[in-house]
């Protein structure tokens, strides 16, 4: 009986798909590597919340690493490293490699913007001697998760003579917070009996931004007027500036380590700088890749993608066409020769919500990075399906690299789902995948990953673009 039991197992271990716990994989010098990657991704995501913070980052990173701004015509050789930057919202970085640009690039894609509040443009208004910031929400949030948040503000303001202000207000310990009020629970009947997507409104989301008024004896609005007054001594504008300012709202919490094991980290915005972080550090790393690796840290996509920085704009197309012009090659060419790993994050399995998952194409966990064939809702509205001949081609290279990778769905066939900037790379006649990290609680103002996950991410990345 024992060696029949024998006997089965080893059949089993032969032929059923294994899905193991990647601490279980990994080694300790691996796991110590893991941990250290994972410190470089916290202080990133501490110092870098919003698109165009990512954005100068990344550009100011790669200016010390020797890249050059691209300009069309420019001539280039293997080894090269050159970027693009997209009004300050978006980036693209590429290392020129070794083969003819003929056999197509290596691209990585991920998006740096992620949901919160944005400043209408006439934010600023008094009610009943409290100041406000009126907002309008960016991508997919629950509303009700928003108040009660310790908030920062970020973003620009361009004065009326062009200059710019950049502002960044509550991160610093000594810095003051912003925050949107809820009922307390002894008055909130009424409000308990609304659906859950009315329990907050959009309309309700108004951060209290002062309270002091101007010291006067007459006026109305004094505490605006005390508010602008300040505004104006330290930053030099006045309310009409808001016309032409990008202002932003997000939870002024820090990257933190979660659990008695430090084994996952908590913060605002993984999604997607999870994905955009590990890219940029690998591309980083493949220093002298076979094929031209570009890497693309776009805009807009909780939005649609839609606008010149998101990836339904040309901006990535006409890179690609320029950048075959530099070698006289054909752009269209170039394109269809390209692979890509659009490289974004997938639900996260979370046992206290089992009933919207399905169990064996999910992802879970400390599973490794989770590749997506296909996104979409429902009867696949929206997608980009990757072939199989292609899902077998990154199969093999993620294998071959010592990967730990996993495959899931966003949910269960008819409860939704959800896109990627995909369906737009893959419209250019590239062969694109999704590739991202499992996360719980996607799109609240604190979201959850796993450490040893991020860690597959970066590994997935590199061993891609060295291949």
């Amino acid at each position: 009986m024992k060696k029949e039991k024998n006997e089965v197992q080893a059949l089993k271990d032969k032929l059923f798909y294994q899905n193991q716990h990647a601490a279980q994989r990994m080694s300790n010098e691996e796991l110590t590597e893991c941990e250290q990657f994972c410190e470089g991704y916290k202080a990133f995501m501490n110092t870098a919340k919003i698109e165009r913070e990512v954005n100068a980052f990344v550009i100011a990173e790669l200016q010390k690493q020797g890249y050059t701004e691209f300009q069309p015509g420019m001539t280039l050789k293997a080894g090269d490293k050159i970027y693009v930057n997209n009004r300050g919202k978006a980036v693209i970085m590429a290392t020129i490699g070794t083969e003819d640009i003929r056999t197509g690039v290596r691209l990585c894609a991920a998006h740096i913007d992620s949901p919160r509040l944005d400043m209408k443009q006439h934010p600023l208004f008094e009610s009943q001697e409290i100041g406000y910031f009126k907002t309008h929400y960016y991508g997919g949030i629950k509303k009700y998760q928003w108040p009660t948040v310790p908030l920062s503000l970020h973003g620009v303001i361009i004065r009326k003579d062009g200059s710019k202000i950049n502002i960044r207000i509550g991160e610093d310990p000594e810095d003051p917070v912003f925050y949107i009020t809820d009922l307390l629970p002894h008055l909130a009947d009424e409000q308990m009996r609304r659906n859950a997507p009315q329990l907050i409104k959009g309309e309700e989301l108004n951060i209290v931004i002062g309270s002091m008024p101007f010291k006067s004896e007459k006026g109305s609005e004094l505490v605006k007027l005390a508010l602008m007054k300040l505004l104006n001594e330290k930053y030099d504008i006045t309310e009409s500036d808001f016309l032409s300012a990008e202002l932003e709202a997000v939870p002024a919490y820090k990257a933190q380590d979660v659990g008695f094991d430090r084994s996952m980290i908590g913060a605002y915005g993984h999604d997607d700088k999870v994905c955009s972080y590990p890219a940029f550090r690998a591309s980083l790393d493949v220093t002298t890749p076979k094929h031209t690796s570009v890497i693309i840290l776009t805009d807009k996509e909780e939005t649609g993608s839609d606008g010149n920085t998101g990836l339904k704009s040309s901006y990535l197309k006409y890179f690609l066409y320029d950048l075959a012009d530099c070698f006289h090659a054909n752009g269209r060419a170039v394109m269809r020769a390209s692979k890509c790993l659009s490289a974004d994050v997938n639900a996260g399995f979370d046992p206290t919500f089992p009933e919207v998952l399905e169990k064996n194409n999910c992802a879970y966990l400390n599973h490794g990075v989770c590749v997506t064939k296909f996104t979409g809702a429902r009867g696949k509205s929206g997608t980009s399906d990757a072939s199989a001949e292609f899902v077998g081609e990154v199969r093999k290279i993620l294998d071959d690299g010592g990967v730990i990778w996993q495959t899931g769905e966003l949910g269960r066939v008819d409860l939704g789902g959800g896109g990627t900037v995909a369906a737009y790379i893959a419209n250019l006649d590239i062969d694109t995948i999704d590739i991202g990290v499992p996360v719980l609680s996607m799109h609240a103002p604190y979201e959850l990953v796993a450490k040893t996950d991020i860690w597959a991410a970066y590994r997935a990345f590199k061993v891609f673009l060295e291949s």
